[in-house]
């Protein structure tokens, strides 16, 4: 690191100050203080990135969240002013607390907890775009510092920012893009049954107890039981009202954080219901039919040609006589043997027989003459 006393100006107050100059990592740029140390403790931010020091937000979102206004003074003459007075108080008490209006609005807030960076964020660390690259007229090859990468969509508001934006929290793309995600967030709905009065915490770790669970949960109401899981890792609060457990969910959800772990909280199941809270069978329910499908197939019949001589399944078919019954079962007859003649007009059966038969006395001894048979052996025969 090195050191360069009054190397600079501020960004802000266009004062010098010592600058401090550094580089974070390998193939990485080097970075140094932006503003002085007294501006950085005004807005409690870093003197390089100007983000906060505890949620690592910007001063935009911040300042939203906390609901804090800071008019600084921003003409010259007041802002000098306003600085020396600042720079006493300093002095005089030797302390690194923030200032101004953030120093006494300190309240947690919900919003600040779901934005806060526990991370920190290495790409602000990578070295800058080399523009003779762009252009294709580079000739450092791989011992070129910059990074050889297209730059970003110049109309993209992330592309355009400034310092002074940032620290006075104005116009800032960034704290706009994340108060946009803010608003899209997801919020939790109560169930509509009016029984319900458990929550499920997830991501219970093995060093979370009951005890624990219970210091954060009664202060939204009377605690019925607390159910640990330690192989799924979760846990089930049972509230004593449904007032209690709507105030424990909204003032839980996506905000709980015990032992630096961050836990999940959602509404428990009823009784009757699977999911997280619920361990019972629910019957079948009954779905309105999909249009455009095609009807359910028929049942399988094993013997469809009634081979086997089973009874008729036809309603309208003679019924089959009671056991007991003197009435021997109806057959079909025997079938006549081959060449011989059974008279009558009506046959139960024709005989198929081979081109060489084909002779009217043989027919005609067979099926007998009956006009219909007549008409068909003498067309047959002028064929």
């Amino acid at each position: 690191m090195l050191k360069d006393s009054y190397g600079d100006e501020c960004k802000v107050c266009l004062r010098p100050f010592t600058v401090f100059r550094w580089c974070p990592g390998a193939r990485m740029r080097y970075k140094k203080t932006e503003i002085c140390q007294a501006c950085a403790q005004i807005k409690n931010v870093c003197q390089t990135c100007l983000l906060d020091l505890e949620y690592g937000l910007p001063v935009q979102v911040r300042d939203h969240g906390m609901n804090v206004k800071d008019n600084l003074p921003q003409s010259d003459v007041n802002k000098e002013y306003f600085l020396q007075n600042v720079d006493n108080q300093l002095a005089s008490s030797g302390k690194t607390e923030p200032g101004g209006a953030v120093g006494k609005a300190q309240a947690p807030s919900d919003v600040l907890m779901r934005l806060a960076r526990t991370t920190p964020y290495y790409k602000r660390n990578r070295p800058h775009v080399c523009s003779f690259w762009v252009k294709g007229e580079c000739k450092r090859g791989e011992e070129c510092p910059y990074r050889h990468e297209m730059p970003t969509d110049p109309t993209d508001p992330l592309s355009k920012q400034n310092l002074k934006d940032r620290y006075y929290g104005s116009n800032d793309p960034v704290a706009d893009k994340m108060l946009k995600q803010v608003s899209e967030m997801p919020q939790l709905t109560a169930p509509e049954d009016q029984t319900i009065t458990s929550l499920y915490v997830g991501g219970v770790e093995g060093d979370i107890n009951e005890k624990d669970l219970r210091g954060h949960f009664y202060q939204f109401g009377e605690v019925n039981s607390i159910h640990l899981v330690p192989a799924q890792k979760c846990a089930f609060i049972n509230f004593t009202s449904r007032h209690s457990a709507e105030q424990a969910a909204s003032g839980s959800f996506n905000k709980l954080v015990l032992k630096g772990h961050r836990l999940k909280v959602l509404w428990g199941k009823g009784q009757g219901s699977s999911g997280a809270g619920g361990g019972g069978k629910t019957g079948e329910r009954s779905l309105p039919p999909v249009p455009g499908l095609p009807a359910a197939l028929p049942a399988f019949d094993p013997d469809p040609f009634n081979l086997h001589g089973a009874p008729p399944t036809d309603p309208k078919a003679t019924p089959t006589p009671p056991r007991g019954s003197s009435n021997p079962p109806l057959l079909p007859p025997p079938l006549p043997p081959l060449g011989t003649a059974t008279p009558g007009p009506h046959h139960p059966l024709l005989q198929v027989c081979a081109l060489r038969d084909l002779r009217r006395p043989n027919i005609m001894s067979t099926l007998g003459s009956p006009p219909t048979y007549q008409w068909i052996i003498n067309r047959g025969a002028s064929d």
